[in-house]
C-alpha cells in the first residue's frame, strides 16, 4: 500500500467519528458548567472559614475552566454542534468564561491547524519556535529576546497574563466587522459579569479567588499547548516536503493523562487525532484513537516524560529533534548557512488559505 492509499485508509478511520450528538454536547455543557459554578460559588464560602478551603476549591474550578475551553475549542472547529448558530453562540459565552474572543480564536486557530509544523508558515496560532540556523544568524538582543520568551517562567507565569489579559482584548490589524464586533462583545461581556461578581462580594474576595483560578487555568492551557507540539521527535518540515497528516499524527502528541486528568481536559491529549480531523468532536476523540491503530502509534508522552520538554528550546533541522540552549554551543560549531538565506521566523508571514486546508 503506497503513502496516498495508507493517508486515505487514515482519515477513512476517523470520518465515522466526526458526527456529533447533540445530546452529549448538552450534557458536556451541564457537566462543566454547573460544578464551576458551584465550585466558584463554593470558594467564595470558604474565605469566611479559611483561605487553606479557598485554595484546593480554586484549583478544582480552575479545571474546569480548561474543560470550559474545550467546549469552546470545539465550538470554533464547529464541531460541537450541527447548528453553526449554536456553535457561535455556546462559543462566545463559554469565550467570556475563559476570557478568549470567539471569533477572533477561530480565525488564528484555523490558521494553526493548516500551518502546524510548517517551517515556512508560522507566526500565527503558535508559539515562537526557531531553528538552530535561525538562531545562530540573529543578533544578540533577538537571542536574549528569544532566551526570555522560552522561559518557563515567562510562557507559564507571565504568558497567561500578557495572553489572555492583553493580546486578547484588541483585534488584530485587518479584522473584519464581525471579528471586531465579537471582540468588542466579549470584553464588553467580561466588564459586566466581573463588576457584578465585584459589587456582591467585594474586589478583594473577587481577586483572591478569580486571580488564583485565572492564573492556574492560563498556565495549565499554555501548558497543554505547548506539550502536544514540542516533543524530541515532533515533526516539521518546510513548505516543500511538509504533509498535513504527516504533520497532524507525527507532529502533535498523544497526552496520555490519567483518567481524571483526561476527563477534565476534554481528551485533548488525543491530539494526533484532533490535527487530523478538527472535526471530531472531543468527546468522540478517544473512540477514534482505539479505532485506528496507525494512530495508536503516535508519539505517546506521559505527565513524567513530558516534563522533559521543558529543556527544548530550539529545533534541529538537520537531526529532527528539538534541542536545548546548552546543545546549541556544540551545534554552533557546524557550518553555518549564509545570514541572508535565513529566515527568521519572526519574519515569516504566513500565507494560508485557512478554507482549502482545512
Amino acid at each position: 500500500m503506497n503513502n496516498a492509499q495508507n493517508i486515505a485508509k487514515l482519515k477513512e478511520n476517523v470520518t465515522p467519528f466526526e458526527k456529533n450528538d447533540h445530546k452529549s454536547s448538552i450534557k458536556q455543557l451541564i457537566n462543566t458548567l454547573v460544578p464551576l459554578i458551584l465550585l466558584w460559588y463554593a470558594a467564595y464560602l470558604s474565605i469566611s472559614i479559611s483561605y487553606w478551603l479557598t485554595v484546593p476549591l480554586a484549583i478544582i474550578a480552575s479545571g474546569f475552566v480548561i474543560r470550559t475551553f474545550i467546549l469552546f475549542h470545539d465550538c470554533c472547529h464547529g464541531s460541537f454542534f450541527k447548528s453553526k448558530r449554536a456553535n457561535d453562540i455556546i462559543g462566545t459565552i463559554t469565550g467570556v468564561l475563559t476570557l478568549v474572543p470567539y471569533q477572533q480564536w477561530k480565525l488564528s486557530h484555523s490558521i494553526h491547524h493548516a500551518s502546524s509544523s510548517n517551517l515556512d508558515k508560522r507566526g500565527i496560532g503558535d508559539m515562537w519556535i526557531l531553528t538552530v540556523e535561525e538562531y545562530k544568524a540573529s543578533s544578540m538582543l533577538q537571542r536574549l529576546a528569544y532566551r526570555i520568551y522560552r522561559n518557563p517562567i515567562v510562557m507559564f507565569g507571565v504568558g497567561p497574563v500578557f495572553v489572555f489579559l492583553i493580546q486578547y482584548r484588541f483585534n488584530r490589524k485587518g479584522a473584519k466587522r464581525k471579528e471586531r464586533m465579537n471582540t468588542y462583545i466579549t470584553n464588553i461581556s467580561i466588564v459586566g459579569l466581573y463588576s457584578l461578581l465585584v459589587l456582591a462580594i467585594g474586589w478583594q474576595d473577587f481577586l483572591l479567588i478569580q486571580g488564583l483560578v485565572f492564573f492556574i487555568s492560563g498556565s495549565m492551557g499554555i501548558w497543554l499547548f505547548y506539550v502536544q507540539h514540542q516533543f524530541e521527535d515532533s515533526y516539521f518540515e518546510n513548505d516543500e516536503e511538509w504533509s498535513y497528516v504527516k504533520a497532524a499524527v507525527d507532529g502533535s502528541s498523544y497526552y496520555k493523562l490519567p483518567k481524571v486528568l483526561q476527563w477534565i481536559t476534554g481528551n485533548i491529549g488525543f491530539h494526533h487525532v484532533h490535527h487530523l480531523s478538527p472535526r471530531v468532536p472531543n468527546y468522540n476523540l478517544e473512540k477514534a484513537h482505539n479505532a485506528s491503530l496507525p494512530l495508536q502509534k503516535a508519539t505517546t508522552i506521559t505527565l513524567s516524560t513530558s516534563l522533559k520538554s521543558l529543556r527544548f528550546r530550539l529545533w534541529d533541522e538537520q537531526n529532527k529533534t528539538f534541542v536545548g540552549f546548552k546543545k546549541v554551543g556544540t551545534l554552533m560549531n557546524r557550518t553555518a548557512a549564509p545570514k541572508e538565506k535565513i529566515k527568521v521566523a519572526s519574519q515569516i508571514t504566513p500565507a494560508v488559505n485557512v478554507e482549502n486546508q482545512i
